[in-house]
């Protein structure tokens, strides 16, 4: 799309502040700065942490007012004059690291997620609830030719998320992972990784289309119904022991208390749901003897996103979504804080 064919406003989801609802409005195309794409959202994921972003309710601040938004698919339609290794055209995807400083030793290390002058996407920069977004040239996603845009936006935060949450259970292939909270929108897609990547899963959730998702349709070997059976027990059962690594996906705090007492012996916890004031807690004794290791995981940097996508571009994982408007976004912001939302769900924007 040639420069000159950009309009001058857009529909976007704007929250004014943390007290009012989200409001569809008109505001202006924003211009890329001289690291930056302009990207045509065709298609846009909508994250439990949109939901705390319009809320508020996260220690660290917003800005405001604020576009939401970090699961964003579409195409560069401009470029800014220092921008390399882009055309105009190429699919690409906006996720939550919108951009870091690429020089502290975080960033060195290729652990971006963590450096302290990260900015993101629909939090403290505008993000991808709106039909043009700018997005730091280094840090966009290119997303793969064969991966259509509307399957490639769920990958681009919560497939990149579990997958990096597997990878830091340092489970192996042939090993067992406990995934808790796996028939949701983040857990279902980290059933489909950890078996594309050869692990043993044991998904732990509630009720019988659970059940039947993670095991009939996603391949779980094992289901384990929190609200029935008991946790710790079932676990050590199949196990002979305990598991090999936990991935906590549940917003609650129960699962991050019991985690512990079911991990194998140099055993991993790798948490990232984020239940809010959770506290955790754990016998000391234990976690020494048994050489355990918990940490917590955040998104992932450049290069899990490249693998996360790849896996999703060779059809060994597919996210389970429902296809809304961007009109609809205050309705799914209400719904999720109920708790009715049902796997992911994508915004269409073509149509804009």
């Amino acid at each position: 799309m040639p420069a000159q064919e950009i309009p001058k406003t857009q529909k976007a989801a704007v929250i004014e502040s943390h007290d009012k609802p989200v409001e569809i409005k008109e505001i202006s195309v924003p211009q890329p700065g001289p690291e930056d794409v302009l990207v045509k959202i065709e298609y846009t994921g909508v994250c439990h942490t949109d939901l705390h972003a319009a809320e508020g309710d996260w220690p660290i601040p917003t800005k405001l007012p604020l576009v939401g938004g970090h699961e964003g698919a579409g195409k560069v339609v401009a470029l800014g004059s220092n921008v390399k290794g882009l055309k105009i055209g190429d699919s690409v995807g906006i996720v939550w690291l919108h951009s870091a400083c690429l020089t502290c030793e975080y960033c060195i290390e290729g652990r971006e997620t963590v450096c302290m002058q990260q900015q993101n996407s629909g939090y403290s920069v505008d993000g991808t609830f709106q039909e043009y977004c700018v997005a730091r040239a280094s840090h966009v996603a290119r997303i793969p030719d064969n991966l259509p845009l509307n399957e490639a936006a769920p990958i681009l935060c919560a497939g990149v998320t579990v997958y990096k949450g597997l990878k830091e259970t340092e489970v192996r292939a042939g090993q067992f992972v406990t995934i808790v909270g796996a028939g949701g929108g983040l857990g279902h897609l980290a059933v489909q990784y950890a078996k594309a990547m050869g692990m043993n899963v044991i998904a732990v959730d509630t009720g019988d289309d659970k059940k039947k998702l993670c095991t009939q349709d996603l391949g779980a070997e094992y289901f384990i119904d929190f609200m029935k059976d008991d946790v710790v027990a079932e676990v050590k059962r199949i196990t002979n022991g305990g598991s090999h690594g936990v991935l906590l996906l549940s917003p609650a705090e129960k699962p991050f208390q019991q985690a512990v007492d079911y991990t194998r012996r140099w055993g991993t916890v790798a948490c990232i749901a984020l239940p809010a004031g959770a506290t955790g807690s754990f016998p000391v004794f234990d976690l020494v003897l048994q050489r355990l290791t918990i940490r917590g995981s955040i998104v992932g940097n450049r290069q899990d996103l490249i693998e996360a996508l790849d896996f999703a571009a060779r059809g060994k994982v597919k996210c389970y979504y429902k296809t809304l408007q961007l009109e609809d976004l205050p309705q799914v912001y209400k719904d999720m804080h109920d708790g009715k939302i049902a796997g992911r769900i994508v915004l269409d924007l073509c149509k804009h």
